[in-house]
This record gives structure tokens, C-alpha cells and sequence, in this order.
């Protein structure tokens, strides 16, 4: 495990982490635009990983926003947003794929070494291969500092908002259970920029009390499925 430190994830990168419990990670955006699309694992049984549906139909949002917590498809609470300066970090839209950098013609290590430009998909995919894991792996993740919204006159349509974040917006996440945390630094799949640009992004690691969440916590108070599911991964370390 990796404790108390700061990395900086350069823009159109990937990066993982183990989080012990208790600990805390403090994603900061060091551009305009910035994206982390994040997968969650638990790192004793990364089977059990982040369901964006079920966190979201519990908590009756259709976007992350503190207090709320990150649950798994076993109805605990792997981590908690325990603050954010946005209110809001799209779990909708999913992860950028290949066809959404076509607009940006061809490239490829070999033309442009580091400047490679790449998807969200593919760098969460090189990211999982380091830890075992693969393409069965990915799933539904959050692209914190991105939000898109029902677009206004177009039934069933999605409007991403440019700008939503700029340099010196953070989201935190508090470790529920030992964590694997994927996450890339890709532009949002619906971000209709025109040059390739992805914002780098800051992590801030710091150790944490691992004991038990305290009645009055925001998230445990949030909403009765908050409190259950962070009640289930309390009962799981018994």
C-alpha cells in the first residue's frame, strides 16, 4: 500500500492506486476541462468493483455530489465524496473510446512517442493489464470534474457543459475498503473540442483513520441507503 503522497497525472495518461481504508484521495484539476475517469475495485476481491447504476438509483441522483458514496455491486460503500468545490461529476456518459478521437486524425506511438493520443478505454485497459485484470474488468466508471445534463429540446439526449471545470477545482474520496483505483486522464467523450488537449490532474494521498464511521457523517446521514451500504462494509472487515 501507498500512503501520503502527491502525484501529478499528466493529461491523456493513466495512473492506479492501492487505498488502505480510511484514506483519503484528493483529485485537484491543473486545467481547464480536466477528466478522471475513475474505475473502483476492492483490492481483496477486484470481482467486487463499482455499480454506477446502483449508486445512483440509491441516492436518487443522476450525478456524484458530495456526501454521496461510490457502491459496489454488492451493496457496500466503497468510498464516500467527502467534499468536491463542483456539485456535480458526471456517472453517466462512461469512458471515451477510440472512434471519439478520430476528429484528431492518426497517431500512434511510433509517429508521436509521449504525445500519443488515446482514449480513456485503451488507457484504462493498459492500466488493468498491470494488475491482472482486463477488458472483462471494465466497467461503468465516474469522469469526476465533467458534467453532462438532459439537453434542453432533445428527448434523450445529453449536453456536456465546456468550462464546468477549471484549474483549482478537487473532488475527495474517502476509502470505505482497501481500494484498486484505475483512473484516466482522456478528454470527456462528448467534450466537442477541436485541438487535443487533456488537462493534467493532481492526487493528494494522506492516511486515515480506519475505524468506524461516526453516526453524524455527511454520508451517513445523506440517505438510508448511504447509511446501509456503509453500515455493509463495516459488517465485512468483522
Amino acid at each position: 500500500m501507498t500512503e501520503g503522497y502527491r502525484h501529478d497525472v499528466p493529461g491523456g495518461a493513466a495512473w492506479s492506486l492501492t487505498l488502505r481504508r480510511g484514506s483519503t484521495l484528493r483529485l485537484e484539476a491543473l486545467g481547464t476541462d480536466a477528466v478522471a475517469s475513475m474505475l473502483l475495485f476492492a483490492a481483496a476481491n477486484p470481482g467486487e468493483r463499482l455499480n454506477v447504476p446502483d449508486t445512483l438509483k440509491a441516492q436518487m441522483s443522476a450525478r456524484i455530489t458530495p456526501p454521496m458514496v461510490l457502491m459496489s455491486d454488492l451493496g457496500r460503500a466503497l468510498a464516500s465524496v467527502t467534499g468536491s468545490s463542483l456539485d456535480w461529476h458526471d456517472a453517466i456518459t462512461g469512458h471515451s473510446i477510440d472512434a471519439d478521437l478520430d476528429r484528431f486524425g492518426p497517431s500512434d506511438y511510433g509517429r508521436d512517442r509521449n504525445g500519443w493520443r488515446r482514449s480513456a478505454r485503451s488507457l484504462l485497459l493498459d492500466e488493468l493489464y498491470v494488475h491482472g485484470l482486463g477488458e472483462r474488468d471494465l466497467h461503468a466508471c465516474v469522469n469526476f470534474f465533467a458534467k453532462v445534463a438532459p439537453a434542453s429540446g432533445e428527448r434523450a439526449a445529453l449536453a456536456y457543459a465546456p468550462g464546468h471545470a477549471g484549474t483549482g477545482d478537487w473532488v475527495r474520496l474517502r476509502a470505505e475498503l482497501d481500494l484498486l483505483v484505475v483512473l484516466a486522464t482522456a478528454p470527456h467523450p462528448l467534450d466537442p473540442a477541436p485541438h487535443w488537449d487533456p488537462a493534467p490532474v493532481r492526487a493528494d494521498v494522506a492516511a486515515g483513520e480506519p475505524g468506524p464511521i461516526p453516526a453524524d457523517d455527511p454520508s451517513m446521514t445523506f440517505r438510508a441507503e448511504s447509511a446501509r451500504a456503509l453500515a455493509a462494509a463495516e459488517r465485512s472487515l468483522l
